[in-house]
């Protein structure tokens, strides 16, 4: 059984009241089993998802954020609940299931951590569209599985082409591959969302899958050039920004010792979207108007607030200074 709502008395609830600042954030919540150091055949079961982090790690920041997901009815869909209401999530748009939770096997390498997935009957992908409600919010971010796994994909999309049309859509499109995954299909959806966003984020690998004959740096100068703010990740080459009237600004990234880097692009997506909210770029196309002065600030408040996460264990990043 699936309910569009959890039951109680009187109808779905709205999100939050308009002009509140909070962000819509749709995609999944899943559980990542990642090697455990206790030993080479233990995995420990970590809460996961790109829009799950990025949903703690506003509310974490200080920037209220509605998950707009889906929770089964298993113990892993009890941990992320936790997870997200610690951190301090609204949960009010979130779907619930009677479904299990979709797992994603991490196997970390040399080349950044790659997963395997566990998707089929989950509860995770069975979104509803929030397309009515995005005017009540600041921004609306989606990306990653969601985007691009059934039936999620088309709520998703449709949520997105109403947030692009009323209020600032981020995109991260967080490209996975495996074999569960259709790769043309998926390349497509994600392509489309990212010409209907004012704000991408992608990393250098996601532009690589996405546009492969292109160099990311052409790529993201095609996107800018459409009006579209575009910020490309390169881990410990730190990042660049790309807009329509400036030229690239880039900053390094922050020097720690590296603990973790599972959760650090989002924690870095994170960044942008408060930095964008706090400062009030997210108004009436400002994310498009920034200078470079305020791009070289968005990019290292966010870098600051990925190297939290880079820093220790675990996917909850702390707040920097706001410059």
């Amino acid at each position: 059984m699936t309910q569009e709502f959890p039951a109680g008395p009187g109808p779905a609830p709205a999100g939050p009241a308009a002009g509140s600042g909070a962000v819509l954030v749709m995609g999944e919540a899943l559980i990542d089993l990642v090697p455990s150091p206790d030993g080479p055949e233990t995995y420990a079961a970590q809460p996961g998802g790109a829009p799950a982090n990025v949903a703690a790690g506003l509310a974490r920041l200080g920037t209220p954020s509605w998950f707009a997901g889906a929770l089964g009815g298993d113990g892993f869909a009890r941990l992320i609940e936790r997870r997200l209401a610690s951190a301090g999530t609204e949960l009010g748009l979130c779907a619930r299931s009677e479904l299990p939770t979709t797992l994603a096997v991490a196997d970390p390498g040399p080349d950044g951590t790659g997963y395997h997935f566990h998707l089929a009957d989950t509860a995770t992908f069975r979104l509803p569209d929030h397309s009515a409600r995005v005017d009540r919010f600041a921004a609306v971010y989606v990306g990653g599985l969601a985007a691009v796994v059934d039936p999620a994909a088309e709520a998703v999309a449709a949520t997105a082409r109403a947030g692009a049309a009323r209020s600032l859509l981020v995109v991260d499109p967080n490209v996975r591959e495996d074999r569960t995954l259709d790769p043309v299909e998926g390349v497509r959806r994600l392509r489309e969302l990212c010409a209907l966003a004012q704000v991408v984020k992608a990393s250098d690998e996601d532009l690589a899958r996405l546009w492969p004959d292109a160099e990311p740096e052409e790529t993201c100068r095609r996107l800018a050039e459409a009006g579209t703010l575009v910020v490309l990740t390169r881990g410990a080459r730190g990042a660049t920004a790309y807009t329509r009237d400036d030229g690239p600004v880039s900053v390094p990234a922050v020097p720690v010792t590296v603990v973790n880097t599972i959760g650090a692009g989002d924690a870095f997506t994170a960044g942008v979207l408060h930095w964008l909210r706090t400062t009030g770029a997210h108004v009436e196309g400002g994310a498009l108007r920034l200078d470079r002065e305020q791009v070289t600030a968005m990019l290292g408040f966010a870098a600051q607030v990925a190297a939290s996460v880079c820093a220790q264990s675990g996917t909850e990043p702390s707040l920097p200074a706001l410059t």
